[in-house]
């Protein structure tokens, strides 16, 4: 194992039996073969069954879709990319000249990818308990973070407390398009809220789903920190 990936591991509170599947899983594509790309797929799906199994015996009343909601909350590229930038995961990064002339050690597609590789490393090196213990250590934090009334709230009525609590006009949801027949058909619905400039669309099977679906991405809309 190279010198700075094994300071990584000590980050990581776990020691490889295998150090080659460390070096592996942060080694970008554009350095060569061996590279991450298997193990960051790897990765991708143990990570997704650690936190939902996290959050199912966590929040044991709220629904599949809000717990749907919740787990690509804390999967996606953004989170995982704060993590690794927790770690100090980009420093010890093997990436191509032209990444590293562009920066690539910093962005945050490359950094998740190859925290799901790190992930990937210690499951295939150590087992499946050894790599949930560690995604649960990682996600400790924003685990506990999660407000039970997030989790048994739907987008639509959280959407509408933040509305009123902002003394903002009540969303209006209008279906924009039915498609299929009448047992099988997908809703395509949109939310919009007189006091913002964006409009969200949402689809689902039914026009519950869509608006729930049109409601959380309003949600993260507001939450976003730009100027609205």
């Amino acid at each position: 194992m190279r010198a700075p990936a094994e300071r990584l591991a000590q980050r990581l509170g776990y020691r490889f039996v295998r150090p080659e599947l460390l070096d592996q899983a942060l080694s970008h594509r554009s350095a060569g073969l061996p590279n991450n790309e298997r193990l960051e797929f790897l990765g991708d799906a143990l990570l997704g069954f650690c936190i939902a199994e996290a959050l199912y015996f966590r929040y044991e009343q709220a629904d599949e879709g809000r717990l749907s909601r919740l787990r690509a909350g804390l999967v996606k590229k953004e989170s995982l990319a704060e993590l690794a930038r927790g770690l100090g995961l980009g420093d010890y990064l093997s990436l191509g000249a032209g990444e590293l002339r562009s920066g690539g050690h910093a962005r945050d597609s490359i950094l998740a990818d190859a925290m799901e590789a790190v992930l990937a490393a210690v499951y295939l090196d150590g087992g499946g308990e050894a790599a949930q213990q560690l995604v649960l250590r990682l996600y400790e934090e924003r685990l506990q973070e999660i407000a039970p009334e997030q989790a048994l709230k739907d987008p639509k009525t959280r959407l509408q407390e933040l509305l009123q609590a902002r003394r903002y006009a009540l969303p209006e949801y209008d279906i924009l398009e039915v498609q299929g027949s009448q047992h099988d058909q997908s809703f395509r619905v949109s939310c919009r809220v007189a006091e913002c400039s964006a409009v969200t669309e949402g689809n689902g099977s039914s026009r519950r789903r869509a608006e729930q679906e049109a409601a959380q991405l309003m949600l993260e809309w507001l939450a976003a920190p730009s100027e609205h």
